[in-house]
């Protein structure tokens, strides 16, 4: 049955640790870690639909939002989200699921379940990750240029207009093609900071990333991996994951959605997450 459709339930702030992180609902702990230029609050209704069940932990992972300031690769930030989520369920988008996966190799005593939505284990190739290093190093010098600021403009209207930019191409491309303008979160993506958003490419983005796939087997909690049908990679992806985790994981894929299926159909997504959950 479809989960009944979520209303605004009171929100608690906490600043614990580096990380920051918002917190609705009541029951078990869910973590959710979103995806590069989001933050914890661009999951469309996704996180109050679980909130029905659950108490979610929106997290503002490295680089984003108000945590802009927390400068982290993949290892040292699924460190701080353990130490902010603590034992729970961790959910996590394209790199917030990169972020899940590492503390879920790390520390599997603290992963009760795990949900990938388009997540990977990594870049096989070497020369693959070098070259993904490379372009996400032209993108955060675009972000966070070396050179002064434009004397005629103000400082903050300059950042700003890099980040809107720059976010305005990102949302654009065919990846995210189908998510209606409603539901990308534009004016929520604009907390985020030119510099923040850098070192978030510099350090945690794919490229960066040592294939996990090996370690994969070793992982024994339940585990849902989501991917939208119209996304043929990350839904081959999705099925490579699942193959090299093993009998405790399985895979949905969501009719009608492409590489963000929870900005789509978070009904469908919702239904998912709170079946695995249950």
């Amino acid at each position: 049955m479809p989960p009944p459709e979520p209303t605004d339930p009171p929100e608690r702030e906490s600043f614990s640790h580096r990380l920051h992180a918002s917190t609705i609902g009541s029951g078990p702990r869910l973590v959710m870690a979103h995806g590069f230029t989001q933050t914890g609050l661009v999951w469309n209704s996704l996180d109050r639909r679980l909130a029905t069940e659950h108490g979610v932990v929106r997290v503002d992972m490295p680089g984003h939002a108000a945590s802009s300031h927390v400068a982290a690769d993949l290892t040292e930030g699924a460190h701080l989200l353990a130490d902010l989520g603590g034992r729970a369920a961790y959910l996590g988008y394209s790199m917030g699921a990169r972020f899940c996966l590492h503390l879920a190799v790390a520390r599997p005593d603290l992963v009760d379940s795990l949900v990938l939505i388009s997540g990977t284990a990594g870049l096989d190739d070497p020369a693959d990750r070098a070259d993904r290093r490379s372009k996400d190093e032209v993108l955060a010098d675009e972000l966070d240029p070396v050179d002064g600021p434009d004397p005629t403009a103000g400082i903050r209207t300059l950042r700003q207009a890099r980040v809107d930019a720059f976010l305005d191409r990102w949302i654009r491309q065919p990846l995210f093609a189908g998510v209606p303008p409603e539901a990308n979160g534009m004016e929520e993506r604009r907390r985020n900071t030119g510099p923040g958003l850098a070192s978030s490419l510099r350090l945690a983005g794919t490229g960066t990333q040592e294939p996990l796939w090996s370690n994969l087997a070793r992982l024994e909690m339940p585990v849902l991996v989501v991917t939208g049908a119209d996304d043929a990679k990350f839904t081959a992806l999705g099925a490579r994951l699942v193959g090299a985790i093993g009998s405790n994981a399985t895979q949905v894929v969501v009719g009608g959605a492409g590489h963000a299926p929870h900005l789509q159909r978070p009904a469908d997504v919702a239904s998912a997450v709170l079946d695995h959950l249950r």
